[in-house]
Parts: structure tokens; C-alpha cells; sequence
């Protein structure tokens, strides 16, 4: 009986151990499937994004004259020093440069880097692009409008030559570099050419609809990982078509300076980004005048305007105020003021401390023996509609602080005349700013203002001739103090840049002005 129950409870222990047996190694089998499906999940993801050009013309980026297809053209093609997301020079095909004197530049070329399809890239790619931009009209000729002449030293070596001094050059070696090679076998100007680069991105094939970029698997840069592997760039025939396959959601991103964008995109499924763009518009005060020469006169009409009611009430908001012109998120300038500086009542105070006093709706003083009324003559460029209606609304604006303003509409041949000999009290100026940070047509010699000083001048001297970063941040955030505090100009707006995106789009957007693409390595969908 004994032996009975001993077998009975043997029998229940080896089922026992059968059945633990078949669970564990069920559920092994499960999570080894699941594993084998993640695995197979993770294969099969491709990360892509999806961009859009209109009226694309060349995949050439010394010949194409359209904006989309240049920014396209920066993830295939590189140049010798581009520009980062706070628009600072950083080296790319170039490793380094040094300036031998005044007018002569030595670059070292990086030694490891090959084009999309094998080839070395050496300094005979850039002696080819170098004669292509002197030979024909290009966006980026006049990048090297100051260079006399190109010597190739040896294969990653090459010098150029000026024909007068530029401040921070490097800024003028962002023009891409195309391979020698590649067009030596090609017709150069045949815009149906798959095109081989350095960059990122290759080329993959060209259709009548769309063209496929891939990574580039020869890129020279091994430590950036490039989380982004496929970009689908879609073809339309008009700026419109690509903005309606936005809406649609067949274009994950555009980047415009059409402040008007909403209206073709609506306000749904999309986030967006403002940047500071690259226009930018602002007074200039002739410092030899009889009136301006007195810096509280100066100071005073820099109070009395209010910025931010030109940029609503003639911008509806779709621009932004500016107190200096590098304040668009430059690398050597990135302080941000909280006030526009706009303070009448502080203008009044200032010219009553230095003697004006205000009557019959005027400010006014004697000086020479003679009773001197502040009114002042601008100068606007009567093609610019843009100007006369912001100058219109500046002429109220210090009207109702007692400064008079006269404003005189003269012809783009009477404007340039004008800006040549200085003949003027206070003239509307407009610019494109570049990131370049050479402050010369605001404070070099023969400036716009005829301004003098010597601070100022010892500063230009010194950005100019050292390559230490702190020095140059401190040097122009003290031109930045004198730029405000002595005006000599008086910096009024800048335009805004729109980075429009899909909801949908993962990673940081740094893009810019100059690249809307900045770290689009990181991007996906």
C-alpha cells in the first residue's frame, strides 16, 4: 500500500515537472517570436521625409536661378566653409585658413573626402569650380567678385588671391564645389544629368515627378549619424501645386518668406517656425548735418519712434522689429533687446536738458544767434511703396513729438546720387543682410552717416584681425551699445522666414535663412 502511494505522488511530480516544462518553454517560443517580429518591424522602417520643389531647372547648383532647388542642392553638394544654424563660417571641404597678408588666402582642403560615385575630390575640383563661376553668371559668382586668381599648391592646397582687402572672407567660400572629373566626361550644362556630390545626400534617380536622394554611403564624415536615410523631393509646376500637396499632406515641409503662406495652406495639421529673415530696413542719420550732429536731437528721434506700431500697422505683424542689424540670431551678436527702445517721454526729457524748448508744436532752440526748429528732410525711393508708407507713418509718429519731417520721393537715379555724395539729412535705406558680419557699411570709413569714432574704429580693427571668439562677441556687443546709444542709424524691421512643417515630422528644427536644412540628418517621418 506503501508503495502504492510512493508511486502515485512520483507520477504527480513528473506531470507536474512536464507541464512547468511546457510553459516555459511556450513562452520562450513567444518571446523569441516577438523579438523576431520587432527585429523584422525595425528592418522594414525606412526613414524618410518628403520636400517639394517648384519649376525645378537644373540639379546644377552653379547654374540653377531657383531659390527651392539651391536648398535642395546644399544636402548633395558642399562647399568649402558653410554656414551653421547661428550663421557662424564652420569648415567643410575646407579644413582650415589662414591669411598670409591683406589680399592672400591659403586653404587646406580635407584629405579623406570622395564623391557620391568614388572619385577623389582635390583642389582640381575647386580650381573647375572656381574658373565655372568667373566664366558664366551664377547666384554665387560675386562671391568671387574680389578674387584675381586661383593657384593650386598641391592636390588638398590652394591659394587665392585678392584684389583689395575683404573682411572675414571665409563668409564669401560657401559657394558649393562640383567635380572636375564628373563634367570633364559631361556636358556641363545639360540639366537632365544625374549629378554626383560630397554631401550628405545622393542622388539616387531622377524622375519626370520626383526626384530620390539616398544617403550618401562614400560621405567623409563617419562620427554624424544620419538618422535620415530616403528623401522624396516631389516636382510641381508652380509654387502653388506645391503648396496645395502641402495641405495635402504629400510634402511633409516648405520654407517661404511668404508671410501670406496661411492662405494657401490654411491653419490646419501643420506647426510652424519664425525666423528672422534677411531684410532689413532702417534710417540713416547724416552726423555732419547741422541738427544731427547734436546726438540728443539723434537720440530723441530714435525714442520718439515706436517700432512696433509700424510693423502692425503697416506689416499686420508679419514682420518683426529690429534694433540692429546682426539681430537675427548671428553667432556675434546674440543678445535680444526686451524693448524696442521706443520712450517719448524720455525724448522730451532729453531735449529739455540740453536746451530745446517746445513750442507751437515745435521743438526748437537758438543756436548761432538764430531760432532752430528740429524738422528734417527723408529721403524715399518713390518706386518703393514700401518705404512711403513706413515713412508716412514715422513723419506722424515724431510729428506728434513736435519734430517735423519732410518726406521727398526721389527717383532710383536721384536715390543713388544721393547715397553717393552723403546729400542728405536722413535717408530710408534697404538691405540684405548677409552672414557675413562685417559691420564696414555701417561704421568702416566713408560710411552712410559720415560717422566717426574712435572706439568704434579700434573695435573694426580688431574683429577684423583676430580669430578668438570671445574677443569678437565682446567686440560687437559693444558696437551694438554705440549703434544704439549714439545713433547713427536707427534700425527699424527685418522680414520673417517661415519653416512650415508636418505635425507628424520627428526632430529639432534648427533651420535658417540661409539653410532651411539645418540638421535634417536628424529629421524623419
Amino acid at each position: 500500500m506503501k508503495s502504492n502511494i510512493f508511486k502515485y505522488i512520483f507520477i504527480v511530480f513528473v506531470m507536474i515537472i512536464v507541464i512547468v516544462a511546457f510553459f516555459v518553454i511556450k513562452n520562450n517560443e513567444n518571446e523569441q517570436e516577438t523579438e523576431e517580429n520587432t527585429t523584422s518591424t525595425e528592418q522594414e522602417v525606412v526613414r524618410q521625409i518628403r520636400l517639394g520643389i517648384a519649376q525645378c531647372d537644373t540639379l546644377n547648383p552653379l547654374l540653377t536661378t531657383n531659390k527651392n532647388v539651391q536648398d535642395i542642392t546644399k544636402l548633395i553638394y558642399e562647399p568649402l566653409v558653410d554656414i551653421s544654424s547661428d550663421y557662424k563660417a564652420t569648415p567643410v571641404l575646407a579644413t582650415e585658413w589662414a591669411k598670409q597678408d591683406d589680399t592672400t588666402y591659403i586653404i587646406k582642403l580635407r584629405e579623406n573626402v570622395k564623391w557620391s560615385n568614388g572619385e577623389r575630390f582635390t583642389s582640381a575640383d575647386v580650381q573647375f569650380t572656381y574658373d565655372k563661376l568667373k566664366e558664366n553668371s551664377s547666384i554665387y559668382s560675386s562671391n568671387l567678385e574680389h578674387v584675381s586668381m586661383l593657384e593650386i599648391v598641391d592636390d588638398y592646397t590652394v591659394k587665392m588671391y585678392l584684389d583689395q582687402e575683404v573682411p572675414f572672407f571665409e563668409y564669401y567660400l560657401i559657394f558649393p564645389i562640383v567635380s572636375k572629373t564628373f563634367y570633364d566626361a559631361q556636358d556641363y550644362y545639360n540639366t537632365g544629368i544625374v549629378p554626383v556630390g560630397t554631401g550628405k545626400y545622393k542622388v539616387e534617380s531622377v524622375q519626370e515627378n520626383y526626384i530620390t536622394l539616398t544617403k550618401n554611403t562614400n560621405w567623409w564624415d563617419r562620427e554624424t549619424k544620419l538618422s535620415l536615410e530616403e528623401i522624396t523631393v516631389n516636382v510641381y509646376d508652380s509654387i502653388g501645386e506645391l503648396y496645395n500637396a502641402f495641405k495635402l499632406g504629400n510634402v511633409d515641409m516648405v520654407n517661404t518668406n511668404n508671410t501670406n503662406i496661411q492662405d494657401y495652406i490654411g491653419t490646419m495639421g501643420y506647426s510652424t517656425k519664425e525666423i528672422k529673415g534677411r531684410e532689413h530696413d532702417f534710417l540713416v542719420l547724416n552726423t555732419q548735418n547741422t541738427l544731427l550732429a547734436n546726438q540728443e536731437v539723434r537720440k530723441a528721434i530714435s525714442y520718439s519712434i515706436d517700432r512696433n506700431n509700424i510693423v502692425s500697422n503697416v506689416f499686420q505683424n508679419t514682420y518683426s522689429t529690429s534694433t540692429f542689424p546682426l539681430d537675427f540670431g548671428s553667432w556675434v551678436y546674440q543678445e535680444q533687446d526686451a524693448s524696442s527702445g521706443y520712450n517719448p517721454e524720455q525724448a522730451n526729457q532729453l531735449l529739455t536738458e540740453n536746451g530745446w524748448s517746445y513750442r507751437n508744436g515745435y521743438w526748437q532752440k537758438i543756436l548761432n544767434g538764430r531760432t532752430q526748429r528740429i524738422e528734417l528732410n527723408l529721403i524715399v525711393k518713390a518706386s518703393n511703396s514700401i518705404q512711403i508708407a513706413v515713412a508716412e507713418n514715422i513723419k506722424t509718429q515724431l510729428q506728434n513729438q513736435g519734430i517735423r519731417i519732410n518726406i521727398q520721393q526721389y527717383s532710383d537715379e536721384q536715390y543713388n546720387l544721393a547715397i553717393q555724395n552723403k546729400s542728405y539729412d536722413m535717408i530710408f535705406c534697404s538691405m540684405n543682410v548677409s552672414p557675413n558680419p562685417d559691420m564696414s557699411l555701417f561704421f568702416g570709413e566713408n560710411n552712410l552717416a559720415n560717422y566717426t569714432n574712435e572706439e568704434v574704429s579700434n573695435l573694426m580693427n580688431e574683429v577684423k584681425n583676430t580669430t578668438d571668439e570671445k574677443t569678437i562677441q565682446n567686440d560687437y556687443t559693444r558696437l551694438a551699445e554705440i549703434y544704439k546709444t549714439d545713433i547713427p542709424y536707427i534700425s527699424l524691421y527685418t522680414n520673417k522666414h517661415i519653416i512650415a512643417y508636418n505635425t507628424e515630422l520627428v526632430g529639432e528644427i534648427h533651420s535658417n535663412w540661409f539653410n532651411p536644412f539645418c540638421g535634417i540628418e536628424t529629421w524623419y517621418r
